[in-house]
């Protein structure tokens, strides 16, 4: 899997390299003005306090009672190792070793994996709502598999969420298949009997406003480069460009940078300024992740001296 993220983001990136003005490119680099970078940077850091929130919710509704500080701080690391490591899930491991810590393993699993789902939900839920309003030359072969994960991915969270239609489901499956999948469908099953419907109800509502962050550091990394994008045209290509970056790939480098193009025609944008402004985004998400590791290199210290 690995091996695969790396050819795919390689491709990408050869695409932008040979298929796009690479001096437009760097001249709008160059011109962005750092006010507005700082602006898409803080942005990305007030969402993981946010995220922080709907996991700490998650908690809550389990009756656990560690410090919204806490998972705060656990956020930011776990954003560290989501951004430096291609995995793109080595931070959701090390956020539940270390709330195993203070709960239940299969506790911290199932929150972080409900936590990450309906995350996953809200950005189905929109992208399909916005598809009927793309841009005319949004192209067609795109059209249907992301219709089709959409719908997939929303019938996949509403079985989980259901609970018992789930492990039904699971039972239908060869006993080979059937052990594998229940290791990882288990632990959520757990984590919304337990949370209720109530705590899971509030982290949905989270993370719609989570994706109003997004958009913002999208706006925001556009007036950077000098780009006037409507934030209701962001509103539309956001969710459709963020679904796109469950395609492997390393950090999404070279999938949204070879998307961005066709989904920001629509506002003018030549193919290398709307690659430029997704680096831009890419650039502050990963700075955003260098935070984690002093955090995390601190947190240690003082559990050594504890």
């Amino acid at each position: 899997m690995t091996w695969l993220k790396i050819g795919i983001t390689v491709i990408g990136l050869w695409v932008v390299l040979t298929k796009f003005d690479l001096n437009l490119m760097r001249q709008t680099l160059t011109q962005a003005r750092l006010g507005w970078v700082l602006v898409a940077f803080l942005l990305v850091i007030g969402s993981l306090v946010v995220r922080a929130y709907r996991w700490w919710l998650l908690l809550q509704g389990l009756g656990a009672t560690i410090k919204l500080k806490r998972l705060v701080a656990l956020y930011f690391v776990g954003n560290f190792y989501n951004a430096f490591l291609p995995s793109g899930f080595g931070g959701d491991v090390v956020r539940v070793v270390e709330v195993a810590q203070e709960v239940d393993a299969g506790v911290a699993a199932g929150t972080v994996l409900v936590d990450r789902l309906t995350g996953l939900l809200v950005l189905f839920a929109l992208a399909l709502l916005s598809l009927p309003f793309r841009p005319a030359d949004f192209p067609p072969t795109l059209l249907w598999p992301i219709v089709g994960l959409c719908v997939v991915g929303l019938a996949a969270g509403a079985v989980i969420l259901q609970g018992d239609l789930a492990l039904t489901i699971v039972g239908w499956l060869p006993g080979w298949l059937e052990g594998r999948v229940m290791g990882f469908v288990r632990p959520m099953l757990t984590a919304v009997r337990q949370c209720g419907h109530q705590a899971i109800g509030r982290a949905l509502a989270v993370s719609a406003f989570f994706t109003l962050f997004m958009i913002g550091w999208w706006f925001a990394a556009a007036q950077a480069l000098g780009f006037a994008i409507p934030l209701s045209y962001l509103l539309l290509v956001i969710p459709i460009l963020s679904i796109s970056l469950l395609i492997p790939s390393v950090g999404g480098l070279g999938v949204r940078e070879t998307l961005a193009p066709v989904l920001f025609a629509g506002v003018n944008l030549l193919p290398a300024q709307a690659a430029a402004l997704a680096l831009v985004v890419f650039l502050v998400e990963r700075l955003s992740g260098l935070l984690g590791a002093p955090i995390y290199i601190a947190s240690l210290l003082q559990k050594r001296a504890e």
